[in-house]
């Protein structure tokens, strides 16, 4: 019998997989129409429900915690039930999340919403975990990761368009209104988005359920490898001590994302319609949550180092992936930066609405800034409104994103991840500082070029986590993707501190953050005892 000739989207007996892999790559495009949407929603919350700047940020600490809940759970669906029916159920989770938003709007309390979002970030979870694995199998497997690219250049779709639809549904801009009149009026409307992606959504179930979608079949590269085997005996023989001081920094972050968590599921128990309106009983609810907080985060904490003591010798045995300091190291940057990045999406319609300074009365009808709704004029002069705000999100800071994560992907082929990422945190801790230090339209650009510079890290840190586990990487890759709790809780302190002494000095958080992940770029190499990895591959990630 003559052997099939294989190609990009045909498999060895003949199948072509292009309609099946094009279904696929358009989850690519709705997580990230997803993800983005909900960066573009803070501002409507704090004007609606008068909420500070800390605590909007629960918006991407719902999403987050989804996430986080669902990261071990999904794998282990998808192991249980298969691809096909883990991306139907993940499907079917952010369809009801999506749906839900029409009674939120209704019930009207920020809980609702909450809900939804939440619900929303659980099935995204169900397919971010099926997606990149299950390109690798519809066609040749030497073309594995030119199919991989094309469906992730889907993804790059979807991050530009969410916030010009968030700015049509979530911002009402009438300058005979004031804020809460026009945040009112927005509130009507912003579940219509939501319900239009469930449509899409329901199609996209029938459509899968439909399809014939072959197995996947899962190779270990590492047997046989020498080299690869050589590099996991290099990185469990690494020294111990290192090793127990991340996994220490490791726990102490641990309880604090915890106590951020009790004291959120406290908030939602607390916080209604009137206790919003009502900044005698906000303030009272605070001193409460802070004390629930600290609690938490001390017992949790102090537990937690206390265990690592007693348990160490198991913990950093030789076997033990949690001896791997690279690995560690990657868990705790992978927290850092995906919280850099939300606090840095999630309060960017602040920062141009509150520090932009007046614009030019060229730019103020601009397309760039949606036109005449995209200003209005205050003591003489045009200033930014939340709708100028998310189309320069959608046509200035988003492209930027992508041009990063494009420039990067031809970059990272020829030079050292870990240095690349070195470098690009660095820059991004100096355009932090330039961002704090108020300096007009030199902090302004400052905002923009970090977005070019944020482009690499998730999927960097991610590669540069995992090399040389062989066998643990499917452990490793689990905990890294849970470490995005980082994004649910230090948005909230950047808020906390932008409510105190304004949205520029808030940058100070994700400028400590860089400085971290610039670290563990810059000494990667001997926490892992490699000299470096190149032609690394730029994910869709977060």
């Amino acid at each position: 019998m003559e052997k099939t000739k294989k190609g990009l989207f045909t498999t060895e007996d003949g199948r072509n997989h292009i309609f099946i892999f094009f279904l696929v790559a358009l989850l690519f495009t709705l997580w990230a129409v997803g993800n983005s949407l909900i960066d573009t929603m803070d501002k409507h919350f704090q004007d609606y429900y008068h909420l500070t700047k800390a605590d909007s940020a629960n918006v991407q600490f719902s999403h987050y915690l989804g996430y986080f809940f669902m990261a071990l759970p999904a794998g282990w669906f998808i192991h249980k039930l298969g691809y096909k029916w883990g991306i139907i159920l993940g499907l079917s989770l952010a369809a009801l999340g999506c749906l839900w938003f029409y009674p939120a709007t209704k019930i009207d309390g920020f809980w609702a919403v909450l809900l939804g979002v939440c619900l929303i970030a659980m099935g995204f979870s169900f397919l971010e975990t099926v997606a990149n694995p299950y390109t690798t199998v519809l066609g040749d497997s030497k073309y594995a990761a030119s199919r991989i690219n094309l469906a992730q250049s889907f993804n790059a779709i979807g991050w530009p368009i969410a916030p010009y639809i968030g700015g049509l549904y979530f911002y009402h801009t009438d300058n005979a209104l004031n804020a809460q009149q026009n945040a009112v009026i927005a509130h009507q409307t912003m579940w219509v988005p939501y319900v239009g992606i469930a449509i899409i959504i329901g199609i996209l179930i029938l459509a899968f359920i439909k399809s014939k979608m072959p197995d996947v079949v899962e190779h270990d590269h590492n047997k046989g490898n020498s080299e690869s085997n050589k590099a996991i005996v290099d990185v469990f023989g690494q020294q111990s001590r290192l090793s127990t001081i991340l996994l220490y920094v490791c726990a102490v972050m641990l309880s604090f994302a915890l106590g951020m968590i009790v004291r959120f599921f406290v908030q939602l128990f607390y916080m209604d319609r009137e206790t919003l309106g009502n900044p005698e009983a906000m303030v009272a609810l605070n001193h409460i949550l802070t004390r629930v907080f600290y609690s938490v985060t001390g017992i949790v904490g102090i537990g937690s180092i206390i265990f690592i003591a007693l348990k160490r010798e198991k913990l950093i045995h030789k076997n033990s992936l949690w001896s791997a300091p690279h690995f560690t190291g990657a868990t705790i940057a992978q927290f850092l930066y995906v919280a850099a990045q939300a606090g840095i999406f999630s309060f960017f319609i602040n920062y141009m609405v509150e520090e932009v300074p007046a614009i030019s009365e060229s730019l103020k009808s601009s397309f760039f800034i949606g036109g005449e709704n995209g200003s209005i004029l205050r003591d003489g002069a045009y200033f930014l409104t939340e709708k100028g705000a998310t189309s320069l999100m959608s046509w200035m800071a988003f492209p930027l994103f992508l041009v990063g994560r494009f420039t990067g992907s031809f970059i990272l082929r020829v030079t050292k991840a870990h240095k690349m990422l070195g470098l690009y945190s660095f820059i991004n801790v100096i355009l932090m500082f330039v961002i704090v230090a108020k300096l007009g339209w030199i902090s302004v650009a400052a905002v923009f070029l970090s977005f070019f510079f944020m482009s690499i890290m998730f999927p960097t840190i991610f590669s540069l986590g995992i090399w040389g586990l062989g066998e643990k990487s499917k452990l490793a890759s689990s905990f890294i993707v849970m470490a995005i709790m980082g994004g649910a809780v230090l948005p909230k302190v950047m808020g906390a501190i932008a409510d105190e002494d304004g949205m520029s000095a808030g940058y100070i958080v994700p400028a400590v953050c860089f400085m971290a992940i610039a670290l563990y770029g810059f000494f990667w190499t001997k926490l892992s005892g490699s000299e470096g990895l190149t032609s690394v591959k730029i994910g869709s990630g977060h």
